[in-house]
């Protein structure tokens, strides 16, 4: 029951920021190309892990995370208002490489995929 109870203020929270980072933010330093892949709230709803990925540099990456950090408070007042809580969660926002893994992984399966096709055409010539 707990669990479910999190997961729905979990994705609530994750609409709420999206749509933040969409409309409500003006912070020149958050790239265009950012966008909020999950959202873990503790078993105690005092914090919000906020898992965000940024299509970019390592420098665009790094100054969207310290603009969302700074607009924290911002941020948390905005979800107060949205959500019915007795308590609003501390967001915490951390960079998630999972795209980026995934991305990596594929081009080297492609690559090994390459690799075998000119191995099986040099051997039947």
């Amino acid at each position: 029951m707990v669990y479910q109870r999190t997961n729905r203020i979990s994705e609530e929270i994750k609409k709420i920021i999206s749509n933040l980072i969409l409309n409500e933010l003006k912070d020149p330093r958050i790239s265009t190309l950012t966008s909020i892949v999950d959202v873990e709230v503790t078993r105690d709803l005092r914090y919000a892990n906020i898992f965000v990925s940024v299509y970019g540099s390592e420098e665009e990456k790094e100054n969207t995370l310290m603009a969302l950090k700074k607009a924290s408070g911002f941020i948390r007042k905005e979800m107060g208002k949205n959500l019915k809580l007795r308590y609003t969660p501390e967001p915490i926002f951390k960079m998630d490489v999972s795209i980026e893994k995934g991305i990596y992984i594929s081009n080297l399966i492609n690559k090994i995929n390459k690799k075998e096709n000119l191995d099986e055409n040099t051997e039947n010539k």
